[in-house]
């Protein structure tokens, strides 16, 4: 629930930076990524929560799933990007998904402890 909370503030100070730097038409791609992030972030975490005191394969295997859909939304802003492009302008849009899933990145490393 931490992680959605912070990735949630994180989404709306990113969408009002896009806002003040590119434009009204900027927070589209600044939110929308943003929440795609929180949204990944929150099922990479969760999933690796219920693997973490079990086996080393099991953790290994949830880690990958977090890892594979980080990519999968990175992929897909570049899906998005260059089809869309009037609509969802590329700084922004890449500003809102990493400038929100990279903090909750670092967020994670705080399961290790």
């Amino acid at each position: 629930m931490k992680t959605a909370f912070i990735g949630a503030l994180l989404t709306v100070a990113l969408g009002g930076i896009s806002v003040l730097s590119w434009g009204p038409e900027a927070l589209v791609g600044a939110v929308g990524f943003g929440i795609l992030a929180v949204a990944i972030q929150v099922v990479a975490v969760s999933e690796l929560k219920k693997a973490w005191r079990g086996k080393f394969p099991e953790m290994l295997k949830k880690f990958g799933i977090g890892m594979g859909l980080r990519l999968a939304g990175i992929l897909v802003l570049a899906l998005v990007v260059s089809r869309w492009p009037g609509t969802f302008f590329p700084l922004p849009s890449a500003l809102g998904f990493l400038g929100v899933l990279i903090p909750l990145l670092f967020m994670e490393l705080k399961l290790a402890k």
